[in-house]
């Protein structure tokens, strides 16, 4: 078994618990344990915080990770945004010593000191690696195979870029996601500007809604051509975008288009028999029983 410090970022927990339980549920049964990292904060949101002050983004993100450094224990994560300041920072910090030396005198007031001594992962890539688990034991771990079902994959910006310093291969037709969801049973299906951003990062949906579910709006369009029966991501926070942003689409633009949008763990949760109930799909802005219909 697979142990790694799990930290929860903010969406999951606290709009999506149906993510965060499927985590740890789904996680088990492919020989991964992931292991509550007690104290956790906000990443920092990379969009709010690395926009206003790199200072304190560097600090908070170096205590999380001085946290799973205490347990040694790797870091896995479920959000983008989570992945974009915890692993940045540490691939930052590690490379950079007078960088390291100002955040660890920060962290001199709380009684911590950074010393680099763990790696950061997204648990959708660790799904993925052959080493710790791999497509063969996901198709294994699947009771109720999604046959029949068309989805569509959205991977997000701060996953796969900035590439110079991201390790995915290929950030413009990536297809890793693609596979992951073919190995529950469903057809995954390509759509025009796949890589195009949700419409929330950057700090964009708190400062310009409008001109935010505007970029979404252009996601959905393609979305709709191509007659998928569900999109599914590796961040929460395109999660809200899509899911809550569907409601704004259409209380701003009169447009409604009523796509189901599941977290992969949730999609991964539902192939190896996990209930609606179990993964609080009710808690969802956009129902997803026209999906439940077809696969349950």
């Amino acid at each position: 078994m697979h142990e790694y410090a799990f930290f929860l970022g903010c969406i999951a927990p606290n709009r999506y618990p149906g993510a965060e339980s499927a985590s740890y549920k789904t996680s088990e049964k492919l020989g991964i344990k992931l292991l509550d990292l007690e104290g956790g904060s906000c990443c920092p949101a990379p969009g709010a915080f690395g926009s206003i002050d790199l200072n304190i983004w560097y600090a908070m993100a170096a205590r999380n990770l001085v946290l799973a450094e205490q347990m040694k224990k790797d870091i896995a994560l479920i959000c983008n945004g989570c992945y974009k300041s915890i692993w940045e920072v540490n691939h930052k910090l590690k490379k950079h010593k007078e960088l390291r030396e100002g955040v660890n005198e920060v962290l001199k007031g709380v009684d911590m000191e950074f010393k680099g001594t763990i790696d950061v992962w997204h648990l959708a890539e660790l799904f993925y690696d052959p080493k710790i688990c791999g497509l063969q034991k996901i198709r294994d771990s699947v009771t109720v195979p999604l046959e029949g079902t068309r989805i569509a994959v959205h991977y997000g910006c701060h996953l796969m870029k900035p590439k110079k310093e991201r390790h995915f291969g290929s950030t413009e037709h990536p297809y890793w996601i693609e596979e992951m969801v073919a190995a529950l049973g469903a057809e995954p299906v390509e759509y025009r500007n796949k890589m195009l951003c949700c419409g929330a990062g950057g700090g964009v949906r708190g400062y310009d809604l409008v001109h935010s579910i505007d970029i979404t709006n252009e996601k959905m369009i393609n979305l709709k051509e191509v007659k998928a029966d569900a999109l599914t991501e590796v961040c929460p926070f395109c999660q809200l975008q899509f899911d809550r942003g569907q409601i704004e689409i259409e209380e701003k633009f009169g447009v409604k288009y009523g796509l189901p949008v599941l977290h992969y763990c949730e999609l991964l949760g539902l192939a190896q028999g996990m209930s609606p109930q179990e993964l609080a799909l009710d808690l969802h802005a956009v129902s997803c029983e026209p999906f439940l219909e077809k696969v349950l």
